[in-house]
C-alpha cells in the first residue's frame, strides 16, 4: 500500500501541505482530543482517530495503543506533523526506516523546542526547517532534506517562524514523495535522492 498516516497534536498545518499536494493519506491520528487538524482531515474524507497520551499511565502503554491504531491501516509511511511527544526507542524501533519529521530548524542546530527563539538569540544568519528520520536521538535521524531562509535584522521569532513554515510546506511534500517513489536510499546514516533533485532549498526571496 501506498499510503501513509499522519501523527498531529495541533493545527496540522503540515499535513494539510501533505493532502493538497496529493500525497495520499490513509488516516490521521493525533495525541489531542479536539486537535484542529482532525478537523481539516475529516473534511476531506480522510479517517482519523485519537489516542490521548493523557488516558495512559505510562509512555508504553500510549506508544502501544498509538502502534495498534497506526498498523490498522498498514501504511508505508509515518510522517510526523507538529506531533508534540517524544517517542521511546521501541516504538521509534518498530518504524525504522519508514518515519519522518519536519523540525523548524537546520538541523543538527536546535533540536527540541523554541528553535526560532534560539536561533535569533544565537544571532545566526540563517534559519529553517529539515526533513529527517525519525530515530531514538531526538532529532538526529539522518537528514533527507533542508529548506533555509535568511534572518533579517527585524525579525521576530513570530515573524521568522512565518517564513520558515512557508518553507516547511513544500519541503515535507517533496521528500514524502519521494520516500513514497523508493527514491531514498540510506547509507551509513546519509540520505540520498535517486535522481538530480536537490535536497537543499535556499529561499532569497524571504
Amino acid at each position: 500500500m501506498s499510503s501513509i498516516v499522519v501523527l498531529i497534536s495541533g493545527r496540522g498545518s503540515n499535513m494539510q501541505a501533505l493532502l493538497d499536494a496529493g500525497i495520499p493519506v490513509a488516516a490521521v491520528i493525533s495525541n489531542v482530543t479536539g486537535a484542529a487538524g482532525l478537523a481539516i482531515a475529516e473534511q476531506r474524507g480522510i479517517a482519523t482517530r485519537v489516542v490521548p497520551h493523557k488516558d495512559y499511565a505510562s509512555r508504553e502503554s500510549f506508544e502501544e495503543a498509538l502502534a495498534g491504531q497506526i498498523d490498522a491501516f498498514s501504511p508505508r509511511l509515518v510522517a510526523l506533523a507538529g506531533f508534540m511527544r517524544v517517542l521511546g526507542p521501541g516504538f521509534v524501533d518498530g518504524y525504522r526506516d519508514r518515519m519522518l519529521n519536519i523540525h523548524p530548524s537546520l538541523l543538527p542546530a536546535f533540536p527540541g523546542l523554541n528553535t526560532h527563539e534560539r536561533a535569533l538569540a544565537e544571532g545566526v544568519k540563517l534559519h529553517g526547517c529539515t526533513v529527517h528520520f525519525v530515530t531514538a536521538d531526538l532529532d538526529h535521524g539522518p537528514i533527507v532534506a533542508q529548506a533555509a531562509v535568511p534572518v533579517r535584522r527585524d525579525d521576530t521569532a513570530a515573524s521568522l517562524a512565518q517564513r520558515v513554515l512557508k518553507q516547511e510546506h513544500v519541503l515535507y511534500p517533496r521528500a514524502v514523495r519521494w520516500f513514497l517513489d523508493g527514491r531514498l536510499v540510506i547509507k551509513r546514516g546519509t540520505v540520498n535522492v535517486k535522481g538530480n533533485d536537490a535536497q537543499f532549498v535556499f529561499d532569497d526571496s524571504a
